[in-house]
């Protein structure tokens, strides 16, 4: 079994983590820029967050066969600090990199001005540079963010099959489904999604731009999620081919919209070119 987990935070994970996931079947990753758990004072502690996403985190990945890729923004909790929106003017340089495979976590904590302020602009960002964004809806009051991020995406005119809206559940994948947006669901105890209620939604809305990820970060969290619903799926019937789809081509497809997916190296990660799309690999 081959995993991509495309929404993993893994400064805050340890070197066992990435020997377990390479040992799991997960070879490649993409680590989106977020709230680190304490508030950064300006936009100088962004640049070396940044700059560690873009160098030492992908060496760190690759001692143990991962692959890794980074997202690069300023998250919605950040937004409304004054201290760190001046990054807005700094993302550009950032967004120009080899291993920026799209602009996130964008979108909305606490549904404020300034956040629809720096989704907007940062939406934009992604429009210009070619990039898929990476959306984050909002822990609280989740299907009113769903639907503003919606509007929102709607409004900045990036085609919709560019945007994954994530962290979605029960309640919000009916908002998402149908509106050519890729859906993104969170693996991660307490708080969000579980393996048996992913196959559910699975078996009810199928396997098509469904992006499953763990999430996993600083809190209780863990990266092995995506292959326990994997194997969840396996259980309830669905065939290889489905679990291939959903935490393999599915994440390829999205991310490959970049033009800057290199899986150079990956064992059995030869796949078509999508249409619009591109993926580099080795001699290319």
């Amino acid at each position: 079994m081959r995993i991509f987990d495309p929404h993993i935070h893994m400064t805050s994970r340890t070197t066992d983590d990435y020997a377990r996931m390479a040992a799991a079947g997960v070879v490649a990753v993409v680590e989106p820029s977020f709230w680190l758990g304490q508030p950064r004072t300006g936009p100088g502690s962004f640049a070396d967050y940044f700059d560690s996403l873009l160098g030492w985190e992908p060496y760190r990945a690759a001692q143990f066969g991962v692959v890794h890729h980074a997202t690069i923004a300023l998250n919605p909790k950040e937004a409304n600090d004054p201290r760190c929106r001046p990054v807005l003017d700094l993302l550009p340089r950032y967004l120009d990199k080899d291993r920026v495979v799209a602009v996130g976590e964008i979108g909305y904590d606490s549904m404020t001005p300034e956040e629809d302020d720096a989704f907007e602009r940062q939406l934009a960002l992604a429009v210009e540079h070619e990039l898929p964004a990476l959306v984050h809806t909002p822990h609280r009051d989740k299907a009113a963010g769903t639907r503003r991020t919606l509007d929102l995406v709607k409004a900045s005119g990036i085609e919709p099959g560019r945007v994954a809206v994530d962290h979605l559940n029960e309640v919000t994948i009916e908002l998402v489904h149908g509106t050519g947006c890729w859906m993104g669901f969170s693996i991660y105890p307490e708080t969000k999604m579980s393996p048996p209620r992913m196959v559910e939604l699975l078996r009810k809305y199928g396997t098509e731009r469904v992006l499953v990820n763990s999430a996993a970060d600083w809190g209780v969290s863990d990266p092995l999620l995506t292959l326990a619903t994997a194997e969840a799926m396996l259980a309830a019937g669905f065939g290889e081919d489905d679990v291939d789809r959903v935490m393999w081509r599915n994440p390829v497809e999205f991310y490959s919209q970049s033009g800057r997916l290199d899986l150079t190296g990956v064992t059995g990660a030869a796949e078509p070119t999508f249409a619009g799309s591109s993926i580099k690999r080795g001699g290319e």
